[in-house]
């Protein structure tokens, strides 16, 4: 279980001019270090208006973020605690955006959805956490609204985090923003 602890956490080796890009070091398991990039990028052409996405991760050979590695940290809690003061900088200097995450597979979005709903008391007083499922809508004729290819068109639909909601109901997409 992650428990998120903003006063330990690890120092910032790169912040970007606007708070949208930091990098960090983290220790593994097997004792080397590795940097971690944390990036907000803005998903403007989507059905989420001013949310930027929280990606992280090690580099690739290209100098991306690999967000689908699976590296054992010495201490994941300070890892994601990093993660979260940045996330909550980021929030500071733009008050008006939500932060989304993606759980990118099932094992992710439990880790995600597990590490919300158990640290919600220490969260609470500085994040609103919200949870978003997918609908199609129904429309007045009884025919399910389609796109321009004949699919349905799901929409997102962001509600507030249910701590209640079970893991094998996991949201597909995970939001927060600032509790003002």
């Amino acid at each position: 279980m992650i428990k998120i602890n903003l006063e330990d956490t690890f120092e910032a080796i790169y912040v970007s001019p606007n708070f949208d890009q930091y990098i960090f070091e983290s220790v593994l398991k097997d004792s080397t270090i590795t940097q971690l990039k944390v990036k907000f990028t803005n998903i403007a052409e989507s059905l989420l208006p001013n949310v930027y996405n929280l990606a992280f991760g090690p580099f690739d050979s290209n100098g991306k973020i690999n967000d689908s590695v699976n590296l054992k940290h010495k201490d994941s809690n300070k890892v994601f605690s990093t993660i979260i003061l940045f996330s909550i900088t980021f929030l500071k200097n733009n008050p008006h955006i939500s932060i989304g995450i993606d759980g990118s597979d099932d094992l992710r979005a439990n880790l995600y959805h597990r590490m919300f709903r158990y640290n919600y008391k220490n969260l609470k007083d500085f994040l609103v956490i919200i949870g978003v499922d997918w609908y199609v809508r129904l429309l007045r004729n009884g025919t399910i609204e389609l796109d321009n290819n004949g699919l349905a068109f799901f929409k997102p639909k962001p509600e507030p985090f249910d701590f209640q909601r079970k893991t094998n109901d996991l949201y597909r997409y995970y939001m927060f923003n600032l509790n003002q």
